[in-house]
């Protein structure tokens, strides 16, 4: 039961920091595709 209680802790956490995380994702990939067409 210990590990059940963990989990849910983990995915309250996660769910709290998914925005900022899908937010940096964003970011990340729309600066991988602007050096493509800067450098290619």
């Amino acid at each position: 039961m210990p590990k059940q209680k963990h989990d849910y802790s983990f995915w309250t956490k996660y769910k709290r920091f998914a925005g900022t995380e899908i937010m940096l994702y964003v970011i990340m990939i729309v600066g991988i595709i602007l050096g493509i067409i800067i450098f290619s």
